[in-house]
């Protein structure tokens, strides 16, 4: 059972962010209801590693002490599963954004797209989407982006360990990623869409494990908070 002295000393708190919330949402919520469980209100609260508000799954919040293990956390092998539009891309390269540029694919068939998803495996550059929290001269990239202002990303070293077809519905294609930390799944469904001669955009996006975290574990943040403030009845959340 969680107590003061608990989240002081240190909790791993899994959560399974909710389609569009933010991340900065998520821990805003789990904040409000643990300084009022707790009654005090300097209780150290932060996630480890940041969610898209169109993403769902695992998020991890850390409080009191273990907000020092936060960095341990994000440097851990991440699994995503998701789903890719072929045909089609958006500015951001997911949904938050319109269509901008369609294309064809009728050229495009399982064997291309399995040898393609083959191809990343490995270390390699990739370059962030713009509409990303990336930093640019102490701005965040998106920030630029929203204005007009053209905006150079910085390539980055990402590794992915594997990557696997789960379906094949074309335009629609389902995948499972296992990879680094700082890897964009955005940014890999606009170099699948590249690699196709085509193009493509991310339409799902759910993050099941960091490390050896995994969702099945994680809590909803509402229902969390819930329970937290619940009368205590002897059975812990």
């Amino acid at each position: 059972m969680f107590s003061a002295e608990k989240f002081n000393a240190g909790e791993v708190i899994l959560i399974d962010k909710p389609l569009n919330w933010t991340s900065f949402q998520v821990v805003g919520k789990l904040k409000w209801g643990i300084r009022r469980f707790t009654g005090e209100k300097r209780i150290k609260i932060g996630h480890a590693g940041t969610l898209d508000p169109l993403a769902t799954g695992l998020l991890i919040v850390c409080t009191g002490k273990k907000t020092k293990t936060i960095d341990q956390i994000q440097a851990q092998t991440k699994v995503y599963t998701g789903t890719f539009l072929l045909g089609a891309t958006t500015p951001c390269f997911d949904l938050e954004q319109g269509v901008d540029f369609t294309f064809p694919i009728a050229h495009i068939d399982a064997s291309q797209i399995l040898a393609v998803a083959k191809s990343f495996i490995g270390e390699q550059e990739q370059v962030p989407p713009v509409f990303s929290a990336n930093k640019i001269d102490g701005e965040r990239a998106y920030e630029k982006a929203r204005r007009g202002e053209v905006v150079q990303m910085r390539t980055k070293v990402i590794n992915i360990y594997d990557f696997e077809i789960t379906r094949i519905a074309l335009p629609e294609v389902d995948f499972k990623i296992t990879s680094s930390k700082g890897t964009y799944i955005r940014s890999i469904a606009r170099d699948f869409g590249l690699k196709l001669n085509s193009g493509a955009h991310l339409i799902a996006l759910r993050r099941t494990r960091i490390g050896d975290y995994e969702v099945s574990d994680a809590l909803n943040p509402i229902f969390f908070v819930d329970e937290l403030l619940k009368p205590n009845t002897g059975e812990p959340l």
